[in-house]
């Protein structure tokens, strides 16, 4: 790669090439993981590149094609698997300046794939009392088209689903990665080529997002004694239609104590939790709900006057709770499960207490129309080998493990490769270089994608 030519034909682009700037810039939440720890603590990429509009995606992408130079994108490095790291070096392209909201209509809005997440949903608000229908637990930091090319769903899935669901991406478009680099406008169908695709299959330029009704959000924190009461309770009130929540996710014993600093006023050793964030006009039903099943309201952030200092309730789930527990412990890591309806609250009741280093943490779902739970359990990691133990543990109880401690596509069981799929990185990226080595099916032509794992992103043939 011949670094110094390709920075002479992207003058007037920003570009930074300080070594130690390029290195923190070429990591994620990688360090999750100690096994990912391990395997990518060595990678960094050759150049910073940070275009401001779709017309300099298409000059930096025409030049790297040209010198033969790898791409990776970036959004704000919040990803936990690797995903925006570049295993070959080359060129991270960070998307960061492309935050911009361009548009706000009923039901709908489009911004730059920079934009932060918090920074859209106050844009919404102010002008028409509209959120994003989903989120991440990093909020504030998370960006846009990172969210769509890296995540898969989080706050706001008890009622929509996640990113692999019709409708919860309206539009994007995507620059493809050859000589003479074409911009795409993708929908419907078409759309799930690029979700959660790490950027392997086009650069995303534009996105248009769905909205939902926004509500100031009360955070309400309720108490179990034991922790398969607080996943019944989870589920019960999951599937109460009429009680509008956004948030639902138990946490056992004795991770709240243990992990939750701020609010530990509020908790008790040997105490399970589950952290809800419920509609203000629906907080009567949800406490007369919780009376009837015997859970006791422990915080609840509308009857407290000094709430400073509180972190908000998505900032102690989905990842975030995982983030909490490494402050305290750095031996904490995680996985990521799922368990299958109609059965999921044997199936976590049947893993609950199998494994004496993991404590149980769930995530209630809509999952194919019905209420299910995702796991996020916390693991205190001794051993790769004992980690691959239990993963094996928990698929042969009928849980399915999407793992967090893989960084290409198809080994972390989130997305399957299909001949779809390849068919339009062929086209896209015809020379494999955007973000190569995360796509096992591109790089080993052997690879069998038809294989029975199960998939959150399922392949695109049927």
């Amino acid at each position: 790669m011949d670094i110094e030519a390709l920075k002479r034909e992207l003058d007037g682009i920003r570009i930074e090439d300080n070594p130690a700037i390029v290195q923190q810039r070429s990591r994620d939440f990688y360090w999750y993981s100690p096994v990912l720890k391990r395997q990518l603590e060595h990678v960094t990429g050759d150049l910073i590149v940070s275009p401001k509009d779709e017309a300099e995606v298409v000059r930096v992408l025409a030049a790297c094609f040209s010198h033969g130079v790898p791409v990776t994108p970036r959004g704000t490095g919040t990803g936990n698997y690797g995903q925006a790291m570049p295993l070959s070096g080359g060129v991270v392209l960070s998307l960061a300046e492309m935050n911009e909201v361009r548009a706000i209509a009923p039901g709908r809005v489009v911004c730059g794939p920079g934009a932060i997440l918090a920074d859209i949903d106050r844009a919404t608000k102010a002008h028409s009392a509209q959120e994003l229908r989903l989120h991440p637990s990093t909020y504030n930091t998370a960006s846009i088209g990172g969210f769509i090319a890296g995540g898969s769903g989080g706050v706001g899935s008890i009622n929509f689903g996640g990113l692999r669901d019709f409708g919860n991406v309206i539009r994007l478009r995507v620059v493809t990665m050859e000589a003479d680099p074409k911009v795409l406008e993708l929908s419907g169908e078409d759309l799930h080529k690029v979700t959660h695709a790490y950027g392997t299959n086009g650069i995303i330029t534009e996105v248009e997002m769905p909205l939902a009704a926004a509500y100031d959000w009360v955070d309400v924190i309720v108490g179990f004694d034991r922790f398969s009461d607080a996943a019944r309770y989870g589920n019960a009130l999951a599937c109460q239609d009429g009680i509008l929540t956004k948030l639902i996710t138990p946490v056992a014993a004795p991770a709240p104590w243990l992990y939750f600093k701020r609010h530990q006023k509020f908790l008790h050793e040997g105490l399970s939790v589950v952290v809800c964030m419920v509609a203000p006009h629906a907080l009567d039903a949800f406490r007369a709900f919780t009376r009837r099943e015997r859970g006791k309201v422990i915080f609840d952030a509308s009857l407290v006057e000094d709430r400073k200092g509180l972190p908000p309730a998505y900032e102690l789930a989905w990842n975030h709770t995982t983030l909490r527990a490494l402050r305290v412990d750095p031996s904490i890591t995680y996985l990521q499960s799922l368990y299958p309806f109609p059965h999921q609250l044997d199936l976590v009741e049947r893993v609950d207490g199998l494994f004496p280093e993991v404590t149980s943490h769930l995530e209630f779902v809509r999952f194919d129309g019905n209420i299910t739970c995702f796991g996020l359990p916390l693991v205190k990691f001794t051993t790769e080998q004992r980690l691959d133990e239990i993963v094996r543990l928990y698929e042969d109880n009928g849980c399915p493990i999407f793992n967090p401690h893989r960084y290409t596509l198809e080994e972390g069981g989130m997305k399957q490769t299909d001949e779809i799929q390849l068919a339009f990185k062929r086209r896209a990226d015809p020379q494999g270089l955007l973000n190569p080595g995360k796509m096992i099916a591109w790089e080993n032509p052997g690879y069998d994608y038809r294989s029975g794992k199960t998939f959150l992103f399922k392949g695109l043939e049927r």
